[in-house]
């Protein structure tokens, strides 16, 4: 197992815990506690990813993702300079890592969202910059 393939996002943390554990939350702040917690389970990603070629545009903070294909299956590692956006790499991790360049581009990403009502709580930048998380990994899936 490579350093990449390490995270639990995509393996023992799914979209279905994410959702599940939100749902037990009845008031946003709690919610925005389990997401900061979700980013500290994002594996240390190395200095040296941190450059401008694996730096993803329109993102509030700075926000980093590199990736590896093994069997077929695409890995992102990821990081940032804030704690909550940390926390939504993971969220977005969780339902990427591990699945094919297919399954990655049939995945309703808008759906999941929704489900976690995570649009209507974030400001529109935020929100935007979730967005270019998704399409950054979705471009890479395409390339593989």
């Amino acid at each position: 197992m490579t350093s990449i393939t390490q995270s639990p996002f995509g393996t023992s943390i799914t979209v279905e815990d994410i959702i599940e554990t939100l749902g037990f939350f009845d008031a946003w702040e709690d919610r925005y506690k389990y997401i900061i917690d979700l980013g500290k389970e994002l594996p240390e990603m190395d200095v040296a990813k941190k450059d401008e070629a694996h730096q993803v545009k329109g993102c509030q903070s700075q926000v980093w993702i590199d990736s590896s294909s093994i069997d077929g299956q695409l890995w992102f590692e990821a990081d940032s300079d804030a704690f909550i956006v940390k926390g939504l790499l993971g969220v977005v991790l969780a339902a990427y890592n591990g699945k094919s360049a297919q399954q990655i581009e049939q995945f309703d990403v808008e759906n999941y969202f929704e489900q976690l009502g995570l649009l209507r709580h974030l400001s529109p930048t935020r929100g935007n910059g979730l967005r270019a998380m998704v399409e950054r990994i979705r471009t890479t899936s395409r390339r593989a």
